[in-house]
């Protein structure tokens, strides 16, 4: 399926959010024209997310349950194509030009675009979505010797929160490439296609991404959340939830407190990656598996899902476990859950030393193999409470879909039951992922308390985002306790203006598009 070409924004928006959003829009193309001279040509889009369930479980390949928010990134796109062959020109500006300085840099002939993962530069987003398009359109076009890439003016605007655990990086790789590749000439740009190159792309700038953020963003559909699966291949199907009587609806809240994994990565998200990858190869050596895990799409090649298949193939002589019926899958990660518990008996965690010995290789091989691409920085890897997490938090991405798609009940005991497995998360993100923060669990309490029906984080913790399943009734008593308990005394000079932005009504958006801006387009 391609990515579709909008051409009003009535096509990407919906109806409650066009008076924010075509002011915006406006702002974006004269702020353009005044900075290039001309008009763009088209806006490349991608949203941002939120994560409903299964958090911290897609770099270990089991689904999820995410939606696209109406928050996004704009890339407004003008090309000037090499038909002289001349070395291809990027220069790039934010509207934010005071926090995102402008910059302008050249293509080698080689089409190497070099990216230091070190500077957290917002710049390398974008030079890591053209990396990974450049590389598909040379493979594409069979020309990687002769392609030279067009010369892009790009002006960008983002409305998802950088820390903000919305996966505004994702948006920006999604978006960049896409514009990228419609730059150059490509207009039945595949949804597949895209979110496989902004998965390995976003990589380079030094985050162990799992998928779930890409697919999100570009697959979502307006009105629908998205389950994601990873394997064999990636896979996303729209999945809508009932109409309830009382009526209940997603409400997203920030903390505040910035979580930029791309910052903060060694000691919190990529080593949470590294622990689940270790895991699987220690569980795998501990049963003593005859068969070596598959290399798989995960970001170290090694998974708990990957770890999962190999043994039940193994142990019980299934021939294709992804072919395994939901029921006998749940089945499967319970008895993990009990192997996890027996096998991985150290609360106090694993050093190096511990873990190669079980694994059979010298610390030096451990290190090259597991940390040589993402440095992580940790004496002891608590192997046991990652490895608990992600088998529980998958059994409970497979109750919620059970309870989506065969629940009799539409009423409040259903979102009770909905509510009950996101507070399981949260504690579970607390207390065995240890990726939640002060901050987010003080929202969950004081939404709960008002009368929420479930409460967590969102996205990859340590600040960031919460998501609440509510009751359409208590939406203001909910925004209100958070005001008076949270807001306004963790931050007693917040503007009118922060407050506002800091709670969403949280409705599932469209995902990635282009519109395509002609002399006559009016937004």
């Amino acid at each position: 399926m391609a990515v579709p070409t909008s051409t009003t924004l009535e096509d990407i928006y919906p109806d409650d959010a066009l008076s924010t959003e075509k002011p915006r829009w406006q702002e974006l193309l004269s702020r353009f024209q005044t900075l290039y001279g001309h008009r763009p040509g088209f806006v490349a889009r991608s949203p941002g997310r939120v994560n409903i369930i299964g958090e911290h479980i897609d770099y270990s390949l089991y689904e999820v349950l995410p939606m696209a928010t109406t928050a996004d990134i704009l890339l407004a796109v003008s090309v000037k194509s090499n038909a002289q062959r001349e070395c291809p020109t990027i220069r790039i500006a934010n509207l934010n030009n005071s926090k995102y300085p402008s910059s302008k840099f050249e293509l080698p002939s080689n089409g190497d675009v070099s990216i230091d993962a070190s500077s957290h530069d917002w710049v390398n987003y974008f030079k890591a979505g053209l990396r990974g398009a450049l590389e598909v359109l040379r493979v594409n076009r069979g020309e990687e010797e002769s392609f030279l890439p067009s010369s892009m003016d790009i002006l960008v605007h983002g409305t998802v929160p950088s820390g903000g655990g919305l996966s505004s990086s994702a948006a920006f790789v999604c978006a960049s490439a896409l514009a990228v590749m419609k730059a150059n000439s490509k207009d039945d740009i595949d949804k597949q296609d895209l979110v496989n190159l902004a998965v390995v792309s976003e990589r380079a700038v030094g985050v162990n991404s799992g998928g779930m953020d890409q697919s999100a963003s570009v697959f979502s559909l307006q009105g629908s959340a998205i389950y994601v699966s990873f394997k064999p291949t990636i896979h996303a199907r729209p999945v809508e939830f009932p109409a309830t009587e009382p009526e209940s609806t997603f409400l997203v809240a920030q903390s505040f407190v910035a979580a930029d994994k791309h910052v903060t990565g060694p000691i919190h998200y990529n080593l949470r990656v590294m622990e689940c990858s270790l895991a699987a190869q220690f569980l795998a050596s501990k049963l003593g598996l005859k068969r070596s895990l598959p290399e798989d799409s995960s970001p170290l090649r090694v998974s708990l899902r990957g770890f999962q298949d190999t043994y039940f193939e193994e142990v019980e002589g299934i021939k294709d476990n992804t072919k395994t019926s939901i029921l006998q899958f749940t089945k499967q990660l319970e008895a993990l859950v009990q192997l996890a518990q027996e096998h991985l008996d150290r609360a106090d965690g694993y050093s190096r030393e511990d873990i190669a010995s079980v694994i059979g290789i010298s610390v030096q091989e451990l290190n090259h193999r597991f940390t040589s691409r993402v440095p992580v920085r940790a004496e002891r890897f608590f192997l046991r409470q990652r490895t608990l997490h992600v088998f529980s938090e998958a059994i409970r991405v497979t109750r919620f879909m059970s309870l989506l798609s065969s629940s009799s009940d539409q009423g409040e005991q259903l979102l009770k039951n909905l509510g009950s497995i996101l507070n399981e998360t949260q504690t579970s993100c607390r207390e065995m992922y240890d990726c939640s923060c002060p901050e987010i669990d003080e929202l969950c309490k004081l939404a709960l308390d008002a009368g929420a029906y479930g409460s967590r984080l969102t996205g990859a913790g340590w600040g960031g985002c919460s998501v609440h399943l509510v009751p359409q009734a208590k939406v203001s008593a909910i925004k209100k306790a958070w005001e008076t308990g949270y807001y306004r005394k963790q931050f007693p000079d917040i503007t009118e203006e922060k407050l506002a932005e800091a709670v969403v009504v949280s409705k599932p958006g469209n995902g990635s598009s282009i519109l395509e801006i002609k002399e006559t387009t009016l937004v």
